[in-house]
């Protein structure tokens, strides 16, 4: 039983994940079944006719006479002139109602002993033993009984020392034998048997069938525009496969029509910040150039003050372009890294000197925790050095006066992990992850007109940071807030 279950399991194992496999078993399934049909059918619809046949059967006397040839050869006191003691052998294997004719003559016809339905007084040996030869059919082994004709049997004998013929004239008797034909249904029978097959096929095929139309209709639906609909899966041959790559294919169109929603209302969101952001110094900048050239001014100082205005406003629209064309070019992609290998530790330590000038400007202390070890990343220096030149300036930016930063490096498994403490106001949880969005503040009363910078810094930094491979994120307790990259050794 072992075997066959093994065998067995096989079978549905291969059908289940094959529907060409699975094809090929329900045909030959299908196969069968109209076979037996056709067998259950050619039986019940054929007729069956009886033909009568006239029989001649000689078997019984060739017996009888080979038995009585014997005999008289055998029987040593049994003398052929004696006729009461012939008569008694000859009825003891013929009987006394007997048709078959004995005749026992010399060498020469002359008859030593006849039964009583012999009138012949002699026999031509000769003449009579050519007869018999000739109705002795060779093929058969038998005499000819085709007619129903009288036959003869003959029979050399030795008897007491002289040789004799023994003649038995017989008619084989007649019986009749009873055949029975069928005629054959063969032509409906097929017919059935083609309804059966195509019957058992649409049957056991039937659930494929509707899952097939199942799929369709549920392509239909995501061809209409349904992109949230999802074919259920059944089984594991290639109508499931199908059913997945269907399902798949609509959740990548659906995601790429969501994220090129998303970039539509983004760009908008962009263009309207932009504007905005513009639009104050730029209304500055021509109020007080205006002034300059109307000649509204007291003296050459309130005119300079004037000028002075209008070059730190237009300062600011150059800043603003110049983060909106570096965050427009990393967020589509369009920019190549020149890689090559960085001593991290060197480079934070160069850039944090760098920036002194800022930190003592608002009375900040700098504490350096770096691991001893040297961290080596693969960098796009002018990229990197960006990023972190914004990060280190967003926390001097919001640190409270006279505080501390703390920038710290450490590597942890396969990757260096760089992080900037600082003490600042706090930020709720809801708002640390949309820092990293262009445009966003964490505190929506600090707009362009009171705080620096672009609203693009920390956006273009996350660009910078997975442009690398890495990854980047805020956290928040109390008034400690902490920026963490995670570069890959």
């Amino acid at each position: 039983m072992k075997p066959a279950r093994i065998i067995f399991n096989m079978f549905r194992a291969r059908m289940e994940k094959s529907i060409r496999f699975e094809l090929v078993v329900t045909f030959g399934i299908c196969f069968v079944i109209a076979l037996i049909a056709y067998g259950i059918s050619n039986d019940m619809l054929r007729d069956s006719y009886k033909t009568a046949t006239l029989v001649y059967d000689d078997s019984e006397i060739q017996d009888r006479a080979q038995r009585f040839s014997n005999y008289l050869i055998n029987v040593k006191d049994l003398s052929p002139a004696d006729s009461n003691a012939m008569k008694k052998s000859v009825d003891r294997f013929y009987g006394s109602d007997s048709n078959e004719k004995v005749i026992l003559t010399d060498l020469d016809g002359k008859i030593i002993y006849k039964t009583s339905n012999v009138t012949q007084t002699s026999v031509d040996v000769y003449a009579t033993i050519k007869y018999a030869m000739e109705t002795y059919s060779k093929k058969s082994s038998s005499y000819s009984k085709s007619e129903g004709k009288e036959f003869v049997i003959f029979y050399p004998l030795y008897i007491q020392n002289e040789k004799m013929y023994l003649f038995i004239f017989a008619t084989p008797q007649a019986r009749m034998e009873y055949n029975e034909t069928y005629s054959s249904g063969s032509i409906m029978a097929i017919i059935i048997a083609v309804i059966v097959f195509v019957t058992s096929f649409i049957y056991i095929t039937n659930k494929k069938m509707k899952y097939i139309e199942e799929i369709s209709e549920g392509l239909r639906k995501i061809a209409a525009g349904d992109l949230k609909f999802r074919i259920e899966g059944r089984g594991k041959d290639e109508l499931n496969n199908l059913a997945e790559n269907i399902n798949y294919m609509a959740s990548e169109i659906l995601h790429r029509m969501e994220a090129e929603r998303k970039a539509e209302k983004t760009k908008n969101e962009l263009i309207t910040n932009v504007s905005h952001d513009l639009r104050t110094p730029l209304t500055s900048v021509m109020g007080y150039i205006g002034l300059i050239k109307d000649g509204k001014y007291e003296d050459e100082v309130q005119m300079r003050e004037y000028l002075n205005i209008a070059f730190n406003k237009s300062e600011k629209i150059k800043i603003l372009i110049e983060d909106l064309f570096e965050y427009t070019k990393l967020n589509n992609k369009g920019v190549t890294l020149y890689k090559e290998r960085v001593n991290l530790n060197e480079f934070l330590s160069q850039l944090i000197e760098e920036l002194m000038p800022l930190f003592d400007k608002r009375e900040l202390m700098v504490h350096k925790r770096f691991t001893e070890e040297k961290l080596e990343v693969d960098l796009d220096v002018n990229k990197i050095l960006r990023a972190f030149e914004n990060l280190l300036g967003n926390a001097i930016k919001y640190s409270y006066y006279n505080t501390n930063i703390a920038v710290s490096l450490k590597k942890e498994e396969e990757y260096a992990l760089i992080s900037i403490k600082n003490k600042g106001d706090n930020i709720p949880r809801e708002k640390l992850d949309k820092l990293f969005e262009r445009f966003y503040r964490a505190d929506e009363s600090r707009t362009s007109e009171n705080v620096s910078g672009s609203g693009l810094g920390l956006a273009i930094c996350k660009n910078i940071i997975e442009l690398h491979g890495g990854r980047i994120w805020a956290e928040c307790q109390g008034n400690d807030i902490t920026f963490s990259v995670m570069l890959r050794l």
